[in-house]
């Protein structure tokens, strides 16, 4: 039981702007074989969607600070064009390294509706474990 809640607490700061692996920690705690792969993919889904929630209602209370001329970084710009072209569709990619933290961030910041965000950050992110998870079977 301590394993899932080391792999939610992993998944859910690694999903936020801080840096972490949770691929690396899921890959641990399945070799260690102690949880079924089922509970710490579901632990790890629901832990990194919760920590990309976070970075989302980040966004939402940074609008009173940033203005949209604020965003010159070039992972901000090319995160807008992600959602000008795809708009809510581009949390999909929400569990990209760098710049799904962003696309969170931005989707908070836009005020893109919280169900339709929150049920496409989890699909996107239930997808990348269950590839994990679904490698590491294939090689026991």
């Amino acid at each position: 039981m301590s394993e899932l809640w080391v792999m939610f607490s992993g998944a859910f700061l690694a999903a936020t702007l801080l840096p972490g692996g949770s691929e690396v920690l899921l890959l641990g705690l399945l070799q260690h074989n102690s949880e079924p792969w089922l509970a710490l993919l579901v632990v790890a889904s629901v832990g990194n969607t919760l920590g990309a929630l976070t970075s989302y209602y980040l966004g939402r209370i940074g609008r009173f600070a940033k203005s949209p001329d604020d965003f010159k970084n070039k992972h901000y710009q090319r995160s807008l064009r992600w959602f000008e072209r795809f708009g809510v569709w581009a949390l999909l990619l929400s569990w990209l390294p760098l710049i799904g933290d962003i696309l969170c961030l931005i989707a908070g910041w836009l005020k893109l509706p919280v169900v339709p965000s929150t049920l496409l950050i989890l699909l996107g992110k239930t997808v990348r474990y269950s590839l994990i998870v679904l490698a590491f079977m294939a090689t026991v």
